[in-house]
């Protein structure tokens, strides 16, 4: 998973420097008394146990904003039958709400440099529960498919800040298994929804899907509202800074942040073209977040794919097919589980390298996931006869969620090393373009299983990710060559 320092670099994107020690006697201060955080002011000195709550807080929040997103796959029949709309236009519930979270953080992930990470937390989660009331409420298509939109955006802002929280709590030494932990969080919400929505809509009227989801919304924001504190360094320095001024009615101190001739507009335009220039400019980033892209979207055609493998082929009711993304998810949870193996590799790269290994070490991990994501489309292809048991194909089905963990743990650590002093952009258009794919795949799924059929159409979904398969193993060879004339990459 990232390193502190990678992630840093991506969530701490604010140009001032943050020094921990002990604020300087009255008579020691430099002339402009520049504030400086207490040891125990950190939140890295922080207990285990709050650090992990947080960690945990942060990861439910993560998971219930991507569940929105799939939880609309079972309602589509219910959205159809009350708006008499067709089944096209009844996706659109997902494909908006994704669009939303992968255009979201260009726009609001550089308010945190500004406000801090609580007040974005604040602010986006209880934005993103009253969006939902409009979506759980909508009289018609119009207005839930425009709520549906919004929500996604409003709850994008939380996800695109979420991972600098994680790197504010721990150190370098103890920030990569948080770390893991936080990036498969958003990964479990889409699969976590089928589970939710199937057991309701076999049940329930399509609406209590909405309901459902705005309880465990709810919740976490009432989670987020009393036990998460602010932990991002700069803006503490802020505070701290305006309690002196307050207490001593010395106007001279300040913290950096005050200091910095960034504006939040500038901000938002750097955020807005960067990652397009990183794209267009660096084929390594370009080539890596279409290889995600096609992940992501193969995860969410899923949403579309198992209701007629599981449901029309193997005869599961709708609850029962909602079960059968349990699959992915044990590939994703066993991904995780073997963190700790890809952790000490990547330490022993370290010291192999006196400290400074290059990117292309982080590739490792998605040499293993190029390999299993495929094997595990093909072998769920050619299972998915009526007389297969259902067993293989779910079966299959772990084998490529835990392909998808490592791709994406290998795409991330990846951009953001090799584009150190660009990470945040880096991620953001990656953000952007498997969002475009995600929103896209199940538009045409049904289409395409109708007229391939599901051995055609899923293996048609091996072989592109097998065409892109060979990705990790040839820029672990060619990388460095190629980030020697990048415009993006450290100097």
């Amino acid at each position: 998973m990232p390193s502190s320092k990678a992630k840093d670099s991506d969530a701490l994107a604010v140009d001032v420097d943050v020094v921990v020690t002990a604020a300087p006697a009255p008579s020691e201060k430099a002339p402009d008394w520049e504030v400086h955080l207490d040891a125990h002011e950190s939140p890295k000195q922080m207990s285990n146990a709050r650090k992990w709550s947080q960690v945990l807080i942060i990861c439910v929040g993560s998971a219930c904003v991507t569940c929105f997103s799939s939880l609309a796959g079972f309602a589509e029949a219910g959205i159809q039958r009350e708006f008499g709309v067709s089944h096209t236009v009844a996706i659109l519930s997902i494909s908006l709400f994704v669009a939303g979270t992968g255009s979201g953080p260009l726009l609001l992930g550089p308010l945190s440099e500004f406000f801090g990470r609580q007040a974005v937390y604040r602010f986006s989660y209880s934005l993103f529960v009253a969006l939902n009331f409009g979506v759980a409420f909508a009289p018609n298509i119009a207005t839930h498919l425009v709520f549906r939109s919004l929500s996604g955006l409003a709850g994008s802002a939380f996800l695109s800040v979420a991972g600098g929280s994680v790197a504010d709590l721990f150190d370098d030494q103890h920030v990569a298994l948080p770390m893991a932990v936080y990036t498969t969080s958003p990964f479990m919400g889409p699969i976590l929804g089928p589970l939710i929505s199937g057991f309701v809509n076999q049940n329930l009227h399509w609406r209590w899907t909405y309901y459902v989801g705005l309880m465990w919304a709810g919740v976490e924001l009432l989670m987020l509202l009393l036990f998460l504190p602010e932990t991002y360094e700069p803006v503490l320095l802020k505070w701290k800074a305006a309690r002196l001024r307050k207490e001593t009615g010395d106007s001279a101190y300040f913290a950096p942040i005050e200091r910095m001739d960034k504006s939040i507009f500038a901000a938002i335009r750097a955020s807005c073209t960067i990652p397009f220039r990183i794209l267009y400019h660096e084929r390594i980033s370009l080539l890596l977040n279409i290889w995600a892209s096609l992940v992501l979207g193969v995860i969410y055609l899923t949403l579309q794919a198992f209701p007629i493998i599981f449901g029309r082929q193997h005869h599961f009711n709708v609850q029962m097919t909602g079960l059968s993304f349990i699959g992915i998810g044990i590939g994703m949870c066993t991904a995780l589980a073997t963190q700790p193996f890809w952790i000490n590799l990547q330490r022993r790269k370290v010291i192999q390298y006196n400290g400074n290994p290059p990117p292309e070490t982080r590739l490792y991990i998605g040499m293993v996931g190029a390999v299993l994501f495929p094997l595990g489309l093909f072998w769920m292809a050619f299972t998915t006869y009526p007389r297969v048991h259902w067993s293989n194909p779910m079966v299959a089905s772990s084998v490529f969620g835990m392909g998808t963990i490592y791709i994406y743990t290998t795409v991330f650590t990846f951009l953001v090393t090799a584009y150190r002093p660009y990470a945040a952009s880096a991620l953001a258009g990656n953000s952007f373009l498997r969002s475009i794919f995600a929103a896209v795949f199940p538009l045409f799924a049904g289409p395409m299983y109708e007229r391939l059929g599901t051995v055609g159409a899923t293996a048609l979904l091996a072989g592109l990710a097998t065409l892109m398969s060979p990705f990790p193993f040839v820029f672990y060879r060619i990388g460095p060559r190629l980030r020697a004339h990048s415009r993006f990459g450290p100097r």
